[in-house]
C-alpha cells in the first residue's frame, strides 16, 4: 500500500512504488551538486548563487516560507534579479538546525499538480538560504546581522499567535515574543547606523491574519513604549521602516510521506531530509505603494505569483470567495454524496459541473465590482478548479467542514446577498450548497460531542452551532425548519427568507436530498432534470 502523510486535513499521496531496498547513499549538499545528474530532471543552483550577499532576515523555518517566499527569492536569483540570500531565524527552542547544516541549507522543492489544465511536476534545489540560526542558542549572531547594510528585508511566519502584544524585555537574549525579537533587532539596527533613514527595513509578515503588517507595526510601537525607548528611535521606527501587510496562498503540505520520498530520492539520485512539496499555484500579495519598497523587493519581477500593490484587498476577496467560499458551498454536498476528499469529488463529472457553474455563473458574478472584474474573477476561478483537481493532494471534506457555520456566514452569505443586489431570482447552486450544509448539520449529541449520519456511517460535527442545529431539526417539517433557520438573524445577521425565492429553492433541494439521496440529486441537476417540490 502507498504511504501517506496527513497534516491539517490534507493528505499527500504516494504515487509510484519502487524497490525501497535500493538505498541512496549521496546526501544533498553543496559538495555533491556536481555529482547530481542533469538527466534527473532537477533544476540545480549555479555556483555563483552561494556567493550572493545576505539581504533577508526570515523568522521561521516552516514549509510555507520555504515553499513560497524562498521559492520566489531563489527564482529571482536564478534570473539575476534579486541577487541575495536569506538568513533564517529558528525562533522556537524545540528541535535543532542540524538538518539544514548537514545539507548546506539546500532543499528540494517538488512542485506537483495541475496548471492550465495540464499535469505539472517540477523539481528544484533551492539555494536561497545562506544559514539557519537558533534564536535561543545564538541570539548575538542574529543581532550581528543588523550591521549588514545590504540586509534590508524581514519576513516572518510565526503563526497567528506570533503577532500578539505581550510584555517583553528587548534586552533579553533572546526576547520571548516575535515582536520583542523584531524590536530588539530594529533597535540594534538603529544604533549601528546612528538612526540613518536609509537603513530602515522592509518588514513583511505572512501570518494568516488580515492587515498583518498594520497589526505588527502597532504591536512593535506599543512594545517600544513599554520598553521606554527614546523619542528619536520612535521617530526612526515610524518613518524609516515599512511594515507591509501581505497575503500568502499556496498549499505546501510539507515533507513527503516516507515511501514517496524514497521514490523521489531514487529518481533524483540523492537523499534530502528537507525535501518538501507544493502545489503549482502560488500567490504572495504584498501591500505597498512606495517606490522605494518596490526597488528593495526586486524579486517581485521574477514570477507573476508575487504581486506588489497599494491595496491587496482584491486578492483577499478573490481567495475568500472563490477558494474558501466555493469550498464551503461544495463541502456538505460532496461529503454527503459520498466523496471523502476534494480530489475524489473532482473525479466525478457531476461534481465538477456543480463547482464550475457555482464558481463561474454565480460566485464570480456576485463578487465582481469596480475593483474586481468578472473576467478577473473567472480567471481566478479557473485556477482554483485546477487546484481542486490536484491528483497529488487529498484534502479531506470533513476538515473543511470544521466550524462550518461560521465559514458559511463569513464567506458565503455575503455572496447570496450580493446576488440579490443584481437579480431577483434565486442562485440555484448557492441554494443547493446551503441546503446540503443544513442537511450536514442534522446531528445529535453523542457522548458529549455531536455527530451526523451519512451513507450508513456517522461523522463528527465540530461546530459551535451544533447544539443549535440538533435542537432546530427536532419536531419540524422541512419547510418549518428552513424558514426558522434562514430567518434567524442571530445566525446570519440578515433574514434570508426575505430574499425572493431563496428559501423555496433551499427547501426544494433539501427535500430532494432526503427523498432521492444527495448523489442522485446532484446527478439529476447535472443532467438538467427538474427537482420537484414535495
Amino acid at each position: 500500500m502507498p504511504g501517506y502523510l496527513e497534516t491539517n486535513g490534507i493528505r499527500l499521496i504516494a504515487i509510484d512504488e519502487m524497490n525501497l531496498n535500493d538505498k541512496i547513499v549521496m546526501q544533498l549538499s553543496k559538495k555533491h551538486l556536481k555529482e547530481i545528474s542533469f538527466q534527473s530532471g532537477v533544476n540545480l543552483p549555479e555556483e555563483r548563487m552561494f556567493a550572493l550577499p545576505e539581504k533577508v532576515l526570515q523568522f521561521g523555518t516552516g514549509v510555507l516560507l520555504r515553499g513560497l517566499p524562498d521559492y520566489f527569492i531563489d527564482k529571482a536569483n536564478r534570473q539575476g534579479l534579486f541577487n541575495g540570500r536569506v538568513v533564517v531565524v529558528k525562533s522556537t527552542a524545540a528541535g535543532t538546525t542540524d538538518e539544514f547544516a548537514e545539507q548546506d541549507n539546500l532543499y528540494t522543492l517538488c512542485v506537483k499538480g495541475i496548471e492550465n489544465g495540464e499535469k505539472v511536476e517540477e523539481f528544484t534545489i533551492n539555494s536561497s538560504i545562506s544559514r539557519v540560526v537558533s534564536a535561543s542558542e545564538d541570539w548575538n549572531s542574529i543581532l550581528e546581522c543588523a550591521k549588514n547594510p545590504q540586509l534590508n528585508i524581514i519576513i516572518s511566519n510565526t503563526t497567528e499567535v506570533g503577532i500578539v502584544l505581550t510584555e517583553d524585555d528587548i534586552n533579553l537574549s533572546p526576547p520571548k515574543s516575535f515582536p520583542g525579537k523584531l524590536l530588539s533587532f530594529l533597535h540594534e539596527r538603529y544604533k549601528v547606523f546612528h538612526g540613518s533613514k536609509q537603513h530602515g527595513m522592509v518588514i513583511i509578515p505572512t501570518e494568516l491574519i488580515p492587515d498583518n503588517g498594520i497589526k505588527l507595526r502597532s504591536i512593535v510601537l506599543e512594545l517600544a513604549k513599554l520598553n521606554r525607548l527614546d523619542d528619536s528611535f520612535m521617530d526612526w521606527l515610524k518613518s524609516a521602516n515599512y511594515f507591509c501587510s501581505s497575503l500568502v496562498d499556496r498549499i505546501v503540505p510539507g515533507k513527503l510521506p516516507h515511501r514517496d520520498k524514497m521514490n523521489e530520492e531514487k529518481r533524483l539520485g540523492y537523499k534530502d531530509e528537507l525535501m518538501i512539496m507544493a502545489e503549482p499555484f502560488r500567490l504572495w500579495a504584498i501591500e505597498s505603494g512606495d517606490e522605494n519598497v518596490g526597488r528593495i523587493l526586486s524579486f517581485i519581477e521574477a514570477d507573476e505569483g508575487v504581486v506588489l500593490a497599494a491595496d491587496i484587498e482584491k486578492f483577499r476577496e478573490l481567495k475568500l470567495r472563490l477558494l474558501n467560499g466555493v469550498h464551503s458551498f461544495s463541502c456538505g454536498l460532496a461529503f454527503l454524496a459520498g466523496f471523502k476528499t476534494v480530489r475524489e469529488a473532482m473525479d466525478d463529472p457531476h461534481m465538477v459541473a456543480f463547482v464550475h457553474n457555482l464558481s463561474m455563473h454565480e460566485v464570480a458574478v456576485a463578487m465582481s465590482n469596480e475593483k474586481i472584474s468578472y473576467t478577473e474573477a473567472c480567471d481566478f476561478a479557473t485556477r482554483v478548479i485546477d487546484r481542486f483537481r490536484n491528483p497529488f493532494i487529498d484534502h479531506q471534506w470533513l476538515s473543511i467542514a470544521v466550524q462550518y457555520s461560521s465559514k458559511m456566514k463569513m464567506r458565503n452569505i455575503p455572496l447570496v446577498v450580493n446576488h440579490y443586489r443584481r437579480h431577483t431570482y434565486a442562485p440555484e447552486h448557492m441554494a443547493m450548497g446551503l441546503a446540503a450544509y443544513l442537511l450536514f448539520m442534522k446531528c445529535s449529541n453523542e457522548n458529549g460531542g455531536y455527530a451526523g449520519v451519512a451513507n450508513g456511517s456517522s461523522y463528527a460535527v465540530h461546530d459551535d452551532q451544533a447544539a443549535y442545529f440538533a435542537e432546530a431539526w427536532k419536531d419540524k417539517s422541512i419547510s418549518e425548519f428552513v424558514d426558522t433557520v434562514l430567518a434567524d438573524q442571530n445566525l446570519w445577521e440578515t433574514d434570508l427568507t426575505s430574499l425572493n425565492g431563496f428559501a423555496g429553492a433551499v427547501k426544494r433541494y433539501l427535500n430532494a436530498f432526503i427523498r432521492d439521496g444527495v448523489l442522485t440529486t446532484l446527478r439529476n441537476i447535472s443532467s438538467n432534470k427538474t427537482i420537484i417540490q414535495r
